[in-house]
């Protein structure tokens, strides 16, 4: 379908929704029992499916959360898209200001260390999830698991709006309103 003809359907009142988590709790790059364990509570209580797609940001960690929640959906069927763009390219560098801004810091306080990061990687990380939202059907829904502080830095740019650090399997959902994006805890 055109952009233009995607763009009118969305004026008349279609919405779109994704869920954008955080993976739960690692080691290296694979979920620990308790990540899997958390991942698999998530997926008796916390989903709303049915969902148009299931994306990754590649890291092994994300797509076997992915994975379990998949399946708990009820969706085994379903291919799971890798989205590198919802992972930086500069990670080292989010983890330096991260560090250097104190635990549990927010993006905010990222942005006091480094703002060029925080600014052009929100723009970069925005636009990836602006993506994945436009090409969902009408009221159609994702569930994207990915990693923080670029889960925040993505909804920042994407949303304008500040969230708090999300915490290991946490998330929020994403509502796209005729073009207009709000982020709401999930």
């Amino acid at each position: 379908m055109p952009a233009a003809a995607q763009r009118a359907r969305r004026e008349d009142g279609g919405m779109r929704y994704a869920e954008l988590r955080r993976h739960t709790d690692n080691d290296g790059d694979r979920l620990s029992e308790q990540g899997v364990a958390d991942a698999e509570a998530i997926g008796r209580t916390g989903l709303h499916p049915p969902y148009a797609q299931f994306v990754s940001t590649g890291a092994e960690r994300a797509t076997e959360m992915l994975g379990i929640l998949r399946r708990a959906a009820g969706q085994e069927d379903s291919s799971i898209i890798t989205q590198t763009a919802l992972r930086s390219a500069v990670e080292d560098r989010w983890r330096e200001a991260a560090k250097a801004a104190g635990k549990g810091a927010s993006l905010e306080d990222m942005r006091a260390v480094d703002p060029d990061l925080v600014e052009h990687d929100s723009r970069l990380l925005g636009a990836a999830l602006q993506g994945i939202v436009e090409a969902l059907p009408e009221d159609g829904r994702a569930l994207i698991v990915g990693h923080s502080p670029t889960n925040e830095a993505a909804v920042c740019g994407l949303t304008g709006q500040i969230i708090s650090p999300l915490g290991k399997g946490d998330g929020v959902l994403i509502v796209e309103d005729a073009g207009r994006y709000e982020a709401h805890p999930l």
